[in-house]
């Protein structure tokens, strides 16, 4: 079993469910499959704008080869879906961390309930267990459930935590925690920050000073802003990238809860409407249900070939 299997279960199903109607008894693509495709993938809430790319290009496809089978049908989805992925043009893997940067530093970034504090957590945990020496920021400083979590966390997982009361400067606590990295010779340094969008300039100020306080003892901190994204919330995860990618440089996605939801598609449709890459997914509770994303064998798992041609 492929580590996304369980993750994106509930997609697949969901998709080949609403696609079968149309499909069965059928030995080639017509009008029908491609409305039943346009249907199914904007069920699993890929997206309008992601979806209508998709159905162009099989269109396309179709009308320059007068006939395609079930069978090419499958591996066209999956190529399709591949490029749309593929942020970098390369098709190379996205590397999560640069350990030559030492300390690596994460500002993990995401609205509340996302599961970003969980997030932070298991990534603290896989690397304790690579071997490498990790420092946790508990700079959201409005939420004490927040930061007790992330303690919690930090010793579960073996790595020390920097915090200060609730109510203090989260730019404070950034400080401290990267110049204490620097101190204790950390290879990551990952950073929680408040998961507020009531108002935007108020969030892009309290990032922006931020980033200022800890390049003031790492020049080119952060070096990587991680959204996290919950994949249940379908449409509002569009949303929510929107509004952190005006608010400050985004330059990677987790995306948690795909072992919840039929609406995996919501990872194809950011990844395509905001080029920004996944590094990693989360499949479940446990500890070891984060993992690296793998573009490839996600696009596999997410439209199998056999269910669609009904082997």
């Amino acid at each position: 079993m492929g580590i996304f299997d369980k993750g994106i279960k509930k997609t697949n199903e969901s998709f080949f469910k609403r696609l079968s109607r149309a499909v069965v008894g059928k030995s080639r693509v017509d009008e029908n499959v491609l409305d039943a495709i346009e249907e199914a993938l904007v069920s699993s809430d890929m997206g309008v704008d992601t979806t209508l790319k998709i159905i162009d290009n099989l269109e396309d496809r179709v009308e320059k080869d007068k006939y395609m089978s079930m069978d090419e049908l499958a591996d066209l989805l999956r190529d399709e879906i591949g490029k749309l992925m593929d942020v970098n043009g390369d098709a190379a893997p996205v590397e999560p961390f640069d350990f030559t940067k030492k300390p690596y530093v994460v500002l993990v970034v995401g609205v509340n309930g996302v599961g970003k504090t969980t997030t932070i957590g298991k990534l603290a945990a896989s690397l304790r267990q690579q071997g490498k020496k990790v420092v946790i920021g508990a700079a959201d400083t409005f939420r004490a459930a927040a930061v007790d979590q992330l303690v919690i966390w930090a010793e579960r997982a073996g790595v020390d935590i920097v915090r200060q009361e609730m109510g203090s400067d989260p730019a404070s606590v950034a400080y401290d925690t990267v110049k204490s990295a620097v101190a204790r010779d950390a290879d990551v340094v990952l950073i929680d920050t408040a998961g507020r969008l009531h108002n935007r300039v108020d969030l892009m100020n309290e990032l922006t000073k931020i980033r200022n306080v800890m390049r003031k003892v790492i020049p080119d901190a952060p070096h990587d802003v991680m959204l996290v994204l919950d994949s249940t919330t379908g449409q509002n995860a569009f949303q929510q990238a929107r509004e952190f990618s005006r608010a400050t440089d985004v330059t990677s996605l987790a995306i948690t809860k795909l072992d919840g939801s039929a609406k995996g598609g919501v990872v194809v449709g950011v990844v395509d409407q905001f080029r920004i890459p996944v590094k990693f997914i989360g499949i479940g509770e446990g500890i070891d249900d984060l993992k690296v994303f793998d573009r490839k064998e996600f696009v596999s798992s997410l439209f199998s070939k056999n269910d669609i041609v009904g082997q």
